[in-house]
């Protein structure tokens, strides 16, 4: 509880959309955000649905999918809560989104998201880099 209300204080300082506009940021957002309540509720198709098509060509079937995100992604798997980041526009039709994470394991994580803006202007996943994330004792 103590960390969300930390990374609910630092919201406002992290959270920059100087580079990217509103409605993007937003867009992709939602796509995280869907894409992790997808995980929540146990529905692993719904969340291989926000895979771009690079990504679902590394991992063309929801089992192998499934096994690289549970075997090295436990914190997006699973997250006891998350807030988002920094995020920046790479482009007309690229994001990266930070999202803070509370693990399963109760610690904090930082995962950075690329999401690129499909043909059908919906966005999608095309990776996420997980770490440890830096936090502040008290």
């Amino acid at each position: 509880m103590r960390r969300m209300l930390l990374a609910l204080l630092l919201l406002p300082l992290l959270a920059t959309n100087a580079f990217a506009g509103d409605a993007e940021v937003k867009a992709a957002q939602a796509t995280i955000d869907a894409q992790l309540q997808a995980f929540k509720r146990g529905d692993n198709a719904a969340a291989y649905d926000y895979a771009a098509p690079g990504i679902k060509t590394i991992f063309p079937t929801l089992e192998a999918f499934m096994g690289m995100v549970t075997g090295a992604y436990q914190p997006v798997y699973k997250p006891q809560s998350y807030a988002f980041g920094k995020s920046e526009e790479m482009g007309a039709a690229s994001i990266i989104q930070q999202v803070i994470i509370v693990g399963p394991d109760g610690k904090d994580y930082e995962a950075v998201y690329t999401l690129e803006r499909q043909p059908d202007g919906t966005y999608k996943i095309t990776g996420v880099s997980l770490k440890a994330a830096n936090t502040l004792s008290t």
